[in-house]
């Protein structure tokens, strides 16, 4: 199929009567009066009419186009594809709600008429991708957290309730309308909150997907690569996508960025070994071939130009990389980060490193205070935190983003007097915002401890062992919803048939590392078996993170699916890199400022 040229519904269009048009939209009222107009009277603007609604139609709208017997003439297919969400990768999406953390849990959002607003095009948004996929899922959610029966729930603590009645409603409705839409449970979701945990999209992450999101600048997954000119003139600019379809990326974008070098490194000796030219060429120079000249000389030699674009692409990248975490000592920062977060660093060595670090930049203090803030909610609370935050030199902006976090520690009965985000949260009980060393899974890497909460939750909804007085099941016959029932848990669960994913149902080998591990990746390369071993799995699981989810969040769902095999789908409002979660911080301050006015 050749498309002519894609245009905008609400934008005046030219008409073209000779041509088919294909309409993909959302079945509002808006939209089919714009259809309406465009395919009436003795002057069409298209032939011919071929309408996708993104979900399914209302009666009535359904109706209003039917009694138009011109514009049905015109119409030669309508149907529903319920597809109101966006693909991240093969195991992740988004339903595009990129403010909906503003929307939902600042202090006046319980007045905004935006929080219902947010949540029911979240619902539905939700609902289409089971209803795209034939699933019909378990629908768990974290309960709201109040102190004592005394104290009243607020609706920003109820959202993941509100989420999942709304999500709950849309899938009864499918079960109804949807041809072969399943009438029993097939499959586990979870909707949980960004309150889950706060560190995971502040901390620096250290695996190369992530470390391109946070450290280089990318429009996106579009990265803007320097190559030689063919006339030996100053470097070209080429833009290019680090996506699924690149075997490398493919391969490389949950590796630690140290193991990134080396098999970089390896790749590179491996292809000069088998290319006669680049031997040549490299004992007639007697040194080593920077990336430069491999690229001018591959221009010569066009069959192996996509080996060396590739190559040469994640070299550049890596070379960035590691640039960056020198220039910045981010190893220093990193290391300070993840031993606060283990308990193996306070606020003595914080405070320290303030005072003698003058070569760390704010941007990256200012995160070592918000990980500090929603460890040490009570101590940052008092004049202590203040003292630190002019100690680390935090700009007026940094401040409203810290005192922010810090409103994101456990339920409290006194509102913070500085910033407005007042999101409950508890991490742990036991010892506040400090994690427990993940048992059996050491790495060869160092500033790799680090792993989101999370990835505790997804084995937990495996295994069934979800708590219940946090977890509740909308799927609970009891009129409370109370409780997750062991004949409903995924534990006991009958097995299902095995149903078609996004893309495949393909496990381990797209981000494998080269050695064997037992932490859930595979031992062999994606360029080995990238259309090989197909696994029958369990139940899917489904995860939605309400308020933004993170790289290191997305990589727990592509390991755990090789380590429990089960595909993992993760789902969020929104996926953000740090200065994207601070940015939004900064704004709950700010009423009516676009993302684009402020700068990091």
């Amino acid at each position: 199929m050749w498309f002519h040229v894609v245009e905008d519904l609400y934008k005046q269009r030219q008409p073209l009567p000779s041509m088919d048009a294909i309409y993909f939209m959302q079945p509002t009222k808006e939209n089919i009066r714009i259809f309406m107009s465009d395919m009436s009277g003795k002057n069409p603007l298209y032939k011919k009419a071929y309408v996708f609604f993104s979900s399914p139609i209302q009666g009535d709208l359904l109706a209003h186009i039917k009694k138009e017997s011109t514009v049905l003439t015109r119409i030669s297919a309508l149907s529903e594809m319920n597809l109101e969400y966006f693909a991240i990768d093969s195991q992740g999406f988004v339903t595009d709600h990129d403010k909906a953390l503003a929307e939902l849990f600042t202090e006046d959002a319980e007045c905004s008429h935006k929080y219902n607003a947010c949540l029911n095009t979240m619902g539905t948004r939700i609902a289409t991708v089971f209803a795209s996929m034939r699933e019909f899922p378990r629908v768990h959610y974290r309960v709201a957290r109040t102190i004592d029966a005394s104290t009243l729930t607020t609706l920003r603590d109820l959202v993941p309730t509100k989420l999942a009645a709304s999500v709950w409603n849309c899938l009864a409705r499918y079960k109804s309308t949807i041809p072969e839409f399943p009438q029993t449970e097939t499959c586990e979701l979870l909707i949980v909150d960004r309150s889950i945990d706060q560190i995971a999209p502040i901390i620096h992450e250290w695996t190369y997907d992530a470390m391109c999101h946070d450290l280089l600048c990318m429009d996106g997954n579009k990265y803007v690569q320097e190559v030689p000119s063919k006339n030996d003139s100053a470097n070209e600019q080429k833009e290019v996508l680090l996506e699924d379809h690149d075997p490398v990326w493919l391969e490389l974008r949950h590796a630690h960025i140290a193991d990134v070098n080396e098999r970089l490194h390896e790749k590179m000796t491996k292809f000069i070994s088998k290319n006669e030219a680049a031997q040549l060429q490299q004992t007639r120079s007697g040194v080593e071939l920077s990336t430069k000249q491999l690229q001018k000389m591959v221009q010569a030699l066009p069959q192996y130009s996509d080996e060396i674009d590739k190559l040469t692409l994640h070299v550049e990248v890596a070379g960035k990389l590691n640039n960056i975490i020198k220039e910045q000592h981010l190893k220093d920062v990193g290391q300070l980060e993840q031993d606060l977060v283990f308990g193996d660093a306070g606020t003595k060595e914080l405070i320290n490193f303030l005072r003698t670090r003058l070569d760390v930049n704010r941007e990256n203090k200012l995160r070592l205070l918000m990980i500090y803030a929603s460890i040490n909610p009570k101590k940052f609370g008092s004049e202590k935190g203040a003292k630190l935050m002019q100690l680390a030199g935090l700009s007026a902006d940094d401040i409203i983003a810290v005192n922010n976090m810090h409103c994101l520690h456990g339920p409290d009965t006194k509102k913070s007097s500085v910033g407005s985000f007042t999101l409950k949260f508890d991490l742990h009980k036991e010892k506040p915002g400090i994690r427990k060393e993940r048992i059996g899974e050491e790495s060869t890497w160092m500033l790799s401890r680090f792993y989101p909460i999370l990835e505790n939750l997804i084995e937990k909804l495996s295994k069934g062992e979800l708590p219940k007085d946090e977890y509740h099941c909308m799927n609970d016959p009891s009129p409370s919803f109370r409780g997750i029932p062991g004949s409903t848990s995924a534990q006991t669960s009958p097995a299902n048939q095995p149903a078609q994913s996004m893309r495949s149902r393909r496990i381990g080998g797209t981000w494998a590392r080269h050695r064997n591990s037992d932490d859930g990746y595979s031992s062999d390369s994606v360029l080995k078996h990238a259309s090989s071993d197909f696994r029958k799995l369990g139940q899917r699981l489904f995860i939605f993170v309400i308020g933004g989810a993170t790289r290191s969040e997305l990589r727990a769902a592509h390991k755990l699916s090789g380590k429990l095999k089960r595909e993992i789908i993760l789902g969020s409002s929104s996926l953000d890199d740090p200065l994207q979660f601070i940015t939004k911080l900064k704004m709950f301050s700010i009423e009516e400022l676009s993302l684009d006015d402020l700068q990091i």
